[in-house]
């Protein structure tokens, strides 16, 4: 079954809980204020999208295509982007609220997140070497033998990580922030 290709089209105040979304090829289209909440966007492809204050709250993504989409002031609460089709994935985030979503073993070399909640977010098993987590808030988010190298966590906070459970080779902290590496060692630093 093709899919219908849209491409270069703006969508403004859409509610795709009151009217289904057009499952279809997206290509160069920017969504703004629009409302996806619990919608189904299964195998729906997005190239070099743009997103702008729209709520994805708990939408099905599973077998979605994101290349090159960028998500500005979204909330994206309970995503499980592990079901997206992994090939070619690439996305940032910037002013987004994605608690409780999951990057669970995705390869995500290079993502960035800017001023973004993080909290109870899952990042196990992921590759985001080479990350830009930009003044985030990683509070209860899950990492384990996750790939942080080369990564800039500089300016977030509350995040807690086992360095021997992760690769954080060449990775980026502040004197401020250290403190979410030594946590495992339940020591206290006065």
């Amino acid at each position: 079954m093709t899919l219908p290709y849209i491409d270069s089209e703006v969508f403004s105040t859409m509610d795709f809980t009151q009217n289904p979304f057009q499952k279809a090829e997206y290509d160069n289209c920017t969504f703004t204020n629009c409302n996806f909440t619990e919608a189904d966007l299964s195998s729906t492809t997005f190239i070099e999208c743009e997103f702008n204050t729209c709520n994805f709250s708990n939408a099905n993504i599973k077998y979605s295509i994101f290349r090159e989409v960028d998500f500005i002031d979204c909330k994206m609460i309970g995503l499980q982007f592990q079901e997206c089709n992994p090939f070619l994935l690439s996305f940032n985030f910037s002013n987004c609220q994605l608690q409780f979503s999951s990057f669970f073993r995705l390869k995500l070399k290079g993502i960035k997140f800017s001023n973004c909640n993080l909290n109870q977010v899952n990042f196990a098993e992921a590759d985001l070497s080479n990350g830009l987590f930009d003044n985030c808030d990683f509070k209860h988010a899950v990492f384990e033998q996750t790939n942080l190298k080369s990564s800039d966590l500089s300016s977030s906070e509350n995040f807690i990580i086992n360095p021997e459970n992760n690769t954080i080779t060449k990775a980026k902290f502040s004197k401020e922030n250290v403190m979410g590496l030594l946590h495992h060692y339940q020591i206290n630093i006065v």
